[in-house]
């Protein structure tokens, strides 16, 4: 059992941050007095001078100094507690589950992370990258806070986040590019299409597959862009994951006739709106701005561009 209490410690920080034992006192709302008892029985029980006279200040001696530096982090982790305790009785939740597709633009994702665990941060979070049917299905199955989707989900209502432009890509040295003309769906058919899997357990499907003759199926697209700029097949890839590719001409977009680009609108979906949490809320709040952000910095930087 510890012989000194957490409220010595802060009375100790409090004499040294403020300079003093009278200043300390007048910060903290305490008597001098108690302070310098508070922290003579520290030194006493601790068998260790922490503080030495300076004329008429005080200051901490070299053990005070790496005692007080520990002590800090016991303080601040009890705040820390306390806040947590706090929020809990509030009705905060301990953790969000989110379910993303992995077509949702990485910026976004990363901004609005980054915004929640600002104001969250003892607030877990798990973070499913999905595809297809898979945060659909973890919505239905009531594992997933948050769901953010291309699809709609029967019985749910999603309120619109973002929509992202698929485009339909290869090498540039792909041999359907060196057919130097329009291309339809008979000419794809005859190349390999890499597909990313539906991460469904239950209600997976083939969306996007057009049939080719030769199919890779992956399970994340960051795969399927890595083969595609390989010279491994062609895809439909989301702009906002292959822009720098696309400006530098490592990918190019087929000349489809018709079909090249396809625009999915990505929707917010709650497990549960009226129940869900402080914490869920402020999730959600954060993708809406985070993409209203990614907005504008595209709109800048297209207007700085020459």
């Amino acid at each position: 059992m510890s012989r000194v209490t957490l409220a010595q410690w802060q009375m100790l920080a409090a004499v040294v941050d403020h300079g003093g034992f009278a200043r300390a006192a007048e910060a903290i709302h305490k008597s001098p007095s108690t302070l310098n008892h508070a922290v003579h029985k520290l030194e006493e029980q601790l068998g260790v001078q922490v503080l030495e006279p300076v004329g008429r200040q005080v200051r901490l001696t070299e053990a005070g100094e790496l005692l007080l530096r520990r002590a800090r982090q016991l303080i601040e982790s009890a705040a820390s507690l306390e806040d947590v305790a706090s929020r809990l009785a509030s009705g905060l939740e301990a953790e969000v589950v989110v379910a993303i597709d992995q077509t949702f633009p990485e910026a976004a994702q990363a901004k609005a992370l980054e915004a929640f665990s600002t104001t969250y941060p003892q607030v877990r979070v798990q973070l499913h990258e999905s595809v297809l049917n898979g945060g659909i299905e973890m919505l239905y199955d009531g594992r997933a806070d948050l769901v953010v989707s291309g699809l709609e989900a029967q019985g749910f209502l999603g309120e619109p986040l973002v929509t992202v432009r698929f485009i339909a890509v290869a090498h540039p040295q792909h041999a359907l590019h060196q057919l130097g003309r329009a291309l339809d769906l008979r000419d794809l058919a005859q190349y390999r299409q890499l597909v990313v899997r539906d991460s469904a357990l239950r209600q997976s499907t083939n969306s996007g597959w057009l049939k080719a003759e030769q199919r890779w199926t992956v399970s994340h697209l960051n795969t399927s862009l890595d083969m595609v700029k390989r010279g491994l097949g062609f895809a439909w890839l989301p702009e906002t994951r292959i822009a720098d590719e696309l400006a530098s001409g490592e990918l190019k977009p087929l000349p489809l006739t018709a079909g090249g680009v396809r625009e999915v609108p990505i929707q917010l979906i709650f497990r549960d709106r009226d129940r869900a949490g402080p914490a869920a809320h402020a999730m959600a709040a954060a993708f809406k701005q985070a993409v209203t952000a990614c907005a504008s910095d595209d709109s800048k930087a297209s207007n700085a561009a020459p």
